[in-house]
């Protein structure tokens, strides 16, 4: 059974984008444009791992985090925030929220892959 992955991202290319390279490598996805969107979708689908934007409209990637990382069933779902912003101020806030890992766009389709594989195996 392949694995579903949520991809978040108030752009609908780099939606599609990630949902290409996440499909082609046989993962089953969903979308959502924002962290509202997204958090209303973990209401009925399980998921085994979020790769989010972090400026996005309604809720942004960091504040999503914190409210998936406060869901019992996805204490523990590895969480990738996908965005323009590298500072190491902003990793840091990444990781206290309780990101898994962190890819500046524009990404490599086989950067995605390996961090992917590399998180669920």
């Amino acid at each position: 059974m392949a694995k579903k992955i949520l991809s978040v991202d108030d752009s609908a290319s780099v939606r599609q984008m990630v949902t290409f390279a996440l499909e082609t490598a046989g993962y089953e996805t969903v979308q959502a444009e924002d962290g509202r969107e997204a958090l209303a979708l973990l209401k009925t689908t399980t998921v085994d791992m979020i790769v989010t934007d972090l400026n996005m409209p309604n809720l942004n990637g960091i504040d999503l985090i914190k409210q998936v990382r406060a869901l019992p069933n996805f204490k523990f779902v590895p969480i990738v925030l996908l965005t323009t912003e590298s500072e190491d101020s902003k990793k840091a806030e990444g990781k206290a929220a309780g990101a898994t890992g962190w890819i500046v766009k524009p990404f490599k389709q086989d950067q995605l892959l390996a961090v992917v594989k590399k998180l669920l195996g």
